[in-house]
């Protein structure tokens, strides 16, 4: 009887009892969502509308991220194998410290996650011989560094090949919002190091009774794959590309769920204002959103539609998604250099941190931290933008 009467939500905190308002809120809510958008559209166009843009996102979108990403993964793989990393990392160690307060060994994590995704900082943090760098307050702010470089090679490549209907060329635009992209990354470690510090203080090594030869490891040797050098290329840039595989093939599920569900948002009716259940028809909401808030945005980040705020309010979720949608805007003239600019810093430094903060800062054993670091990193990607958008401003003034 005792068994039976037992409440295990108290046992085991990922288990819930069959019937709890969670459900009943959830069914609520929607219902209440896809009811508000089919009493627009029409339950049979809205369902059509549906299929029709996660098919064509998925033919037309998914499958081009996922090129750039077996190109990228190829070259990432090369450039890891032949020591250009490496060098790098040597070169750069000495800024880390008085940039972002963090241990020249850091910048081993930033190319690590620009060279793939978020979550590559947590293989690094796990080793002794990276976290023995780190003092106690440090370790929690290698989410926020990771996730504001997380495929940053890939967004940067795929921003600068978007065809542009009158000729421009976005490498420019894609660089500076790179840069754009560190300044936000700056401001999202320097204030999650506030948060922690005054959490965990200021002293506490994260690891003290290790050797040193982990440690010499990690900075003045790297390890390569066995065979002669023309064996290792062919390796290295064959085993890169199938992580480029692995990777496009991981972004698919969000860019099927949110970009269909965001351009129903962003999009409105047809040509003759009537709804067909065709690909990327939508409601117009996020547009006007972007209007009310239009006296913020323009100063802010200069978007050239306000349509251009689907893509950060996508990137929140999923920066593969996000990046899906600016095709589509450049061919219809709704986004320039100075968009490309700001949504490549949004969509690098934000790389859908909502969506996997909680499960870093789980990783890293700090779950305490985690709403302080979705704090820190929400005021990271908005000043990533700003950054960006001014100074494509300044340089094409100057140009």
């Amino acid at each position: 009887m005792d068994n039976e009467n037992r409440d295990l939500t108290a046992v085991h905190p990922q288990m819930k009892k069959v019937v709890s308002l969670e459900s009943f809120v959830f069914i609520g809510l929607f219902i209440a969502f896809f009811g508000w958008i089919g009493s627009q559209m029409g339950i049979v166009n809205m369902l059509n509308t549906m299929m029709n843009t996660a098919f064509d996102l998925l033919i037309n979108t998914c499958f081009y991220i996922m090129a750039i990403a077996v190109l990228a993964g190829a070259i990432a793989a090369l450039f890891t194998e032949f020591g250009v990393v490496a060098i790098m990392n040597k070169i750069l160690s000495p800024l880390m410290k008085p940039v972002y307060g963090l241990p020249g060994a850091s910048v081993i994590g930033v190319f690590a996650t620009y060279l793939s995704d978020n979550p590559a900082i947590l293989t690094l943090a796990d080793d002794h011989g990276f976290r023995r760098y780190f003092k106690k307050y440090q370790l929690p702010a290698l989410c926020n560094i990771g996730t504001a470089f997380g495929m940053g090679l890939i967004i940067t490549t795929f921003m600068m090949g978007i065809p542009s209907p009158s000729g421009e060329s976005f490498v420019t635009a894609a660089l500076i919002g790179n840069l754009g992209a560190i300044i936000g990354s700056v401001v999202s470690v320097r204030i999650m190091l506030m948060f922690t510090s005054k959490y965990y203080g200021t002293t506490e090594f994260c690891d003290v009774d290790h050797s040193m030869t982990d440690a010499q490891v990690m900075t003045d040797y790297r390890m390569v794959r066995p065979g002669s050098a023309a064996g290792r290329f062919m390796n290295a840039m064959l085993e890169g590309g199938k992580s480029g595989v692995d990777m496009g093939m991981a972004v698919i599920p969000g860019v099927l769920i949110i970009c269909t569900v965001v351009m129903m948002l962003t999009n409105g009716a047809s040509a003759d204002g009537t709804f067909t259940g065709a690909a990327y028809e939508g409601i117009g909401f996020l547009p006007m959103v972007g209007e009310k808030l239009g006296f913020i945005l323009e100063p802010l980040f200069g978007f050239t539609s306000s349509k251009g705020i689907a893509v950060p309010v996508t990137a929140l979720g999923a920066a593969g998604a996000a990046i899906g949608l600016i095709p589509g805007m450049v061919a219809d003239g709704l986004a320039t250099g100075n968009d490309i600019a700001v949504f490549t810093a949004m969509c690098m430094c934000w790389s859908g941190y909502l969506s996997t903060h909680v499960a870093m800062m789980d990783s890293l054993k700090c779950p305490e931290m985690t709403g302080k670091a979705i704090i820190s990193h929400t005021f990271g990607g908005l000043v990533a933008g700003f950054s960006a958008h001014w100074i494509y401003v300044l340089l094409s003034m100057l140009g």
